[in-house]
């Protein structure tokens, strides 16, 4: 067992998965379900140890808590965190073993897509449990990659916060984005058709450079995007970029991006707002992913996804307005309205 810091209460239940059989090594860590089932996405990644993936398991189903309050889900938290094999595997075996286990949860975990998992991934899940969402959409049902709404919803997340912090809108400002995955690259786009300036990093040479010719972006080195002159730095590849030392080098005025746990510990929140450099915290900025994954396992369409996702940026408004008039950082504020809406639930269920 991993120590961590922690915002509320431990975890509701931690489940070890094992089976050597299919290459499944792994944890799925549900943080709360107060205001419904958890859910959180599979991540399938290079972790040394078991340990370090449960580390990970239980910051993000964390994460999720605060995430699924705040956007208005009738959902609590979790994630699960699989060790990717070493070599070739079979990969239909992996994630349907995988999926047993969502099932002999019965309910209490609804998984979907994150880091290192497809549709593809979902639909093996999707065979041996109902429990599982990110499937290709159906019957005018929400559904399908959901790292489009993510984008989305950072964009315009991203919109807001300049015009709350820098007084205007994208267009002219330079952007440094930290990750051009799905989420990343999407979000590029939308930052380029706006007229922003993008500067890049990303540890896959092909795909940074093949977004770098479409957009006209300036390619940096992933050592050096946190360095670089910015008016805002959009971290989008894994969490804890943000730390003492990589927040003393930050150049940028305002953070705000698609990565989970952006922040290494929560102190540096502080550090980010003695140097006057504003912060959107992560799970406001990009809830669109879950949000779409909701509606398709709630059965809603995407006209709901939609109005959702459009309700992040005056949410990123009026957090921001509260931190300023308080005087505190806007991690802060915003993990005391999640946890605000979560002791609600946990209060009605009680009753």
């Amino acid at each position: 067992m991993v120590s961590r810091p922690t915002r509320m209460t431990p975890p509701v239940e931690c489940v070890r998965l094992f089976d050597a059989a299919a290459g499944l090594d792994g944890v799925i860590a549900i943080h709360s379900t107060a205001l419904g089932p958890g859910a959180g996405g599979c991540r399938l990644w290079h972790y040394d140890d078991v340990d370090g993936a449960l580390a990970d398991a239980l910051r993000l189903a964390e994460g999720m808590s605060y995430k699924n309050a705040l956007a208005g889900l009738p959902f609590g938290g979790a994630k699960a965190v699989l060790r990717r094999p070493a070599g070739s595997f079979d990969r239909t075996a992996l994630f349907r073993a995988f999926g047993r286990a969502v099932e002999a949860l019965g309910g209490l975990y609804v998984t979907a897509e994150d880091v290192g998992t497809t549709v593809a991934d979902m639909q093996d899940i999707a065979g041996v449990t109902r429990h599982v969402a990110g499937l290709p959409p159906a019957g005018g049902r929400a559904g399908g990659d959901p790292s489009p709404w993510t984008a989305r919803g950072v964009f315009e997340a991203m919109q807001a916060a300049a015009a709350h912090t820098l007084g205007r809108d994208l267009a002219g400002l330079t952007v440094a984005v930290q990750g051009t995955g799905n989420v990343g690259a999407d979000l590029c786009r939308r930052l380029a058709d706006a007229g922003a300036r993008l500067v890049i990093a990303d540890p896959n040479p092909a795909r940074r450079d093949r977004l770098a010719a479409i957009h006209g972006a300036e390619v940096v080195h992933v050592d050096d995007i946190l360095r670089v002159e910015a008016d805002i730095l959009a971290p989008c590849a894994l969490g804890g970029a943000l730390n003492a030392e990589s927040v003393g080098g930050l150049k940028a005025r305002l953070v705000c991006g698609a990565a989970n746990n952006q922040l290494a510990e929560p102190a540096v929140a502080d550090l980010l707002m003695a140097r006057g450099i504003a912060y959107v915290p992560d799970y406001v900025a990009n809830a669109g992913g879950i949000i779409s994954v909701s509606a398709e396992y709630l059965g809603e369409d995407e006209a709901e996804v939609a109005a959702r996702v459009a309700r992040i940026a005056p949410r990123v408004t009026a957090l921001l307005d509260r931190a300023a008039q308080e005087g505190r950082s806007p991690a802060v504020v915003a993990d005391e309205m999640a946890e605000e809406v979560i002791a609600a639930g946990a209060q009605r269920a009680a009753a």
